[in-house]
């Protein structure tokens, strides 16, 4: 290739991924929150999150934004993990579309009748409303432009190069030549960290009579396999849910490529034969981009029953220590047919559970009392909270006795009153940085012996450490007062300007989150001691 081909063809290519970066940031910022919303709301089945998946790559035209919403709403609990899993295959399907669009549009239009005014249009919309939708709508059709202006000049750099370029001449080696040009299109989409900038090169060269069909369609299997790379990379440091979803990822690629290579004549004769029953046109583009679909679309098969013994298997890998600890101990469905052992099973989760609220907040009233580094456990808690509600969802399908149904209310109380602890926990270290500017002074004084008799009311309220013991009436009465006086001692300094408004109110909204947090953890001792006794 000459020296302007090569200009031409990293122009083009630098062009194309500009288009798509584009293009995919106004459509998603077009769309808002609706596409999240359908993702939430329409995954309730295999076929509808496999739907899902397909639309809403198809409009944002980014499989990894989809994937990174989908483990979203895993670690926050809207969708299971096995759900999440036929968004992302999904996202597979729904990234062919970027084919499509190259072949049917891009490879066939005149850049200038199209390219040019889109990006102009695009860029008018975007300076009159940056802000707004229209103006996330003009980001978009600049994208779609510079797109198409980057596949022309893709076009442009491969134009006569027949010669210099022959791929041809390494077509017909068998096995060895289907193995390089995956290996081809893998390189490809590695280097450029986009299958569809690799597969926008590969249709081009197909389209420009440098590239045989088979040895294409195997470049298409290496780019798609290529798009694990970025999975894995991003999977670095990412949470366990991160790291299973870019598992999956890989593994449905992988195996799809394995498949679709032992079935590559097959699949290439099948595209074929589809192609004319769709009446689409014989253009090696869109004989490619069609076999990228089929190919997809095979994984989605592969994968249909395999996917629950999937996400078993990639649920008990990359486990964090917070998911070891958010797993129930003592709760599983066979205790939640039997009421009456139910609540007693119930009890000795709570008392975990307690534990780790209590826990959190003490971990953060040592920063209060100097006493740092203390362990935290509270990102478990959502985790087990939601195992603990769903295990009391089950009993109460069940039908028990009066006593019974008591003690499950009493103890739905105090999970509700840890639930509360481990919600507060973060805010009574606020104050942290407030403690320290008061000095070495008569109110920080205060302030450390109320931080320290909350840590030891606290330690005694832990139902999950000994000796757990309510609160005595004397111990309440006792903190309160000191909590009364501190308060005015604070309200005092504030408005004589012996400390500033913003550390008084700081003071008061820390220790006033403490006092609730003892309040409700001596209530739930309250209930848990004596424990409940079943029938």
């Amino acid at each position: 290739m000459s020296g302007d081909a090569i200009n031409l063809l990293l122009g083009g290519i630098g062009l194309f991924l500009l288009g798509m970066v584009l293009m995919t940031d106004g459509l998603k910022a077009a769309a808002g929150p609706a596409l999240s919303q359908v993702l939430a709301s329409s995954t309730r089945t295999r076929w509808r999150g496999l739907a899902s998946g397909v639309f809403v790559t198809a409009v944002v035209q980014s499989s990894s934004a989809v994937t990174v919403a989908a483990i979203g709403f895993v670690n926050a609990g809207l969708l299971t993990f096995g759900q999440s899993l036929w968004v992302i295959f999904g996202a597979n399907v729904g990234t062919t579309m970027t084919g499509w669009l190259v072949a049917l549009i891009g490879l066939k239009i005149k850049v200038e009748a199209m390219a040019l005014p889109l990006i102009g249009i695009g860029m008018a919309l975007r300076l009159s409303g940056a802000e707004t939708r229209r103006g996330a709508v003009g980001t978009a059709l600049a994208g779609f432009g510079a797109l198409f202006l980057g596949i022309g000049y893709l076009q442009q750099s491969l134009s006569g190069t027949a010669e210099g370029f022959d791929l041809a001449s390494l077509s017909g080696r068998g096995v060895g030549s289907v193995v390089a040009f995956v290996l081809a299109g893998l390189l490809l989409t590695t280097l450029m960290q986009s299958s569809s900038a690799a597969l926008a090169i590969v249709l081009t060269l197909a389209e420009s009579g440098l590239l045989p069909l088979h040895e294409g369609a195997a470049a298409v299997i290496g780019a798609n396999v290529g798009t694990t790379v970025t999975a894995l990379i991003a999977a670095i440091g990412a949470t366990p849910n991160a790291r299973r979803a870019a598992a999956a990822h890989v593994l449905f690629n992988v195996l799809t490529g394995v498949v679709a290579l032992l079935l590559l004549p097959f699949l290439v004769s099948s595209v074929d034969l589809l192609r004319d029953g769709l009446a689409l046109d014989h253009s090696p583009a869109t004989q490619l981009a069609l076999f990228h679909t089929v190919f997809n679309l095979l994984g989605v098969l592969l994968m249909w029953p395999l996917s629950t013994h999937l996400a078993l298997f990639l649920q008990h890998r990359f486990r964090s220590r917070e998911e070891d600890l958010g797993q129930p101990r003592y709760l599983d469905r066979n205790v939640a047919s039997v009421p009456s052992l139910a609540a007693g099973a119930l009890r000795r989760e709570l008392v975990r559970f307690g534990g780790m609220a209590v826990g959190a907040v003490w971990a953060r009233a040592g920063l209060l009392t100097g006493a740092q580094g203390r362990p935290d456990d509270s990102a478990a808690l959502p985790l087990l909270d939601r195992g603990i509600t769903d295990f009391v969802t089950r009993v109460s399908r069940a039908s028990m006795s009066g006593r019974t149904a008591q003690t499950v209310a009493a103890l739905l109380r105090v999970q509700r009153y840890y639930e509360t602890c481990g919600e507060l926990a973060p805010e009574v270290a606020t104050a942290h940085a407030a403690v320290e500017a008061l000095g070495e002074t008569p109110l920080r004084e205060a302030v450390t012996r109320l931080a320290e008799e909350a840590d030891r009311l606290l330690v005694q309220l832990n139902p999950d450490t000994e000796p757990f013991a309510p609160l005595a009436k004397e111990q309440a009465e006792c903190f309160e007062a000191d909590y009364q006086a501190l308060k005015a001692g604070l309200l005092t300094a504030g408005a004589c300007g012996d400390i500033d408004i913003a550390t008084m109110e700081s003071l008061m909204r820390s220790f006033s989150t403490l006092r609730r947090v003892v309040e409700q953890a001596a209530k739930a001792a309250r209930l848990l001691q004596p424990a409940p006794v079943a029938e």
